[in-house]
């Protein structure tokens, strides 16, 4: 186990997409995940997810690693692994660990759970990214 899996305190989470990067925090004892506002996925993203972790207070970031239903990697794991990567670079003299876990079928629970409380699927694009970014952090926490 690593230190930011150890060490108490926030945790971000993003969920990389193509087009947006849902983004997600817990609180400092890790009990409850709640959706920021997603960050468009853009050259220099990764700067403004590490920027988010630094005004967050993260000790952590967990990066989705979107994995095929077999388990193995495709194009998006490793466009998540190079996004981790960056975000490595960039957190390290900070000492904010940054993780990858699997986040197989998070955006599909995330469009559930919108849908369950009455979200219409106009008003959930916005916001699915982030849903899911919470569902990757509660997957992450309860492992």
């Amino acid at each position: 186990m690593s230190d930011g899996e150890k060490a108490p305190g926030r945790v971000l989470a993003l969920d990389p997409g193509e087009v947006r990067i849902g983004v997600a925090v817990c609180d400092s004892e890790r009990v409850m995940a709640v959706p920021l506002a997603a960050v468009p996925a853009y050259p220099e993203a990764s700067t403004r997810c590490a920027d988010l972790a630094r005004e967050e207070s993260a000790v952590a970031v967990v990066v989705g690693l979107p994995l095929r239903l077999d388990g193995t990697p495709g194009d998006a794991a490793s466009r998540a692994g190079a996004f981790a990567d960056e975000l490595r670079r960039v957190l390290d003299p900070d000492g904010i660990e940054v993780l990858v876990f699997d986040e197989r079928l998070t955006t599909v629970t995330a469009s559930a759970r919108l849908k369950d409380a009455g979200v219409t699927a106009r008003r959930a694009r916005g916001r699915v990214d982030s849903a899911a970014a919470v569902v990757l952090l509660e997957a992450w926490l309860a492992r």
